[in-house]
This record gives structure tokens, sequence and C-alpha cells, in this order.
């Protein structure tokens, strides 16, 4: 998990606490809606049996795309 929050507060400035708590609200959140043994597979995911850049990338993604400000409707 360290390596994953590394690579969020590296691809979008945010502080590692800010960081760290984004990581686990959206991996609790995958844990809760994805299928059983796939929410089961994120621990060892995290655990060094995966690649986390693709993640971080994700992650990183949403959070710029949450920064900008939006156009108001007209």
């Amino acid at each position: 998990m360290e390596e994953l929050i590394g690579l969020v507060v590296k691809k979008t400035g945010l502080p590692k606490k800010t960081a760290r708590s984004v990581v686990k609200i959206v991996l609790d959140y995958l844990k809760e809606k994805l299928p059983a043994p796939v929410g089961a597979s994120i621990d060892d995911f995290l655990g060094g049996k995966g690649y986390l850049a693709g993640a971080a990338d994700l992650i990183g993604g949403i959070l710029n795309a949450a920064k900008k400000p939006r156009k108001k409707k007209k």
C-alpha cells in the first residue's frame, strides 16, 4: 500500500497523509463493490503480487479531474 500511496503523492502532488486517506477510501470502496473473490484479492495485489502503477494512474486521473473547475451550465 505504501508504494501506491507514494505514486498517488507523486502524480497528484497531494500530501502523503491525504493520499493515504484517499487510497484507503478507494480500496475500501472497491472491496465492498467488487465481486467477493476480486475484492478479497486487493490485499494480495497491494502486497506486491500485482502492478500498482496502473492503479496509481487511475486514482491520479480521478483526483486531477476532481480538482478542475466545472463549467457552469446555461
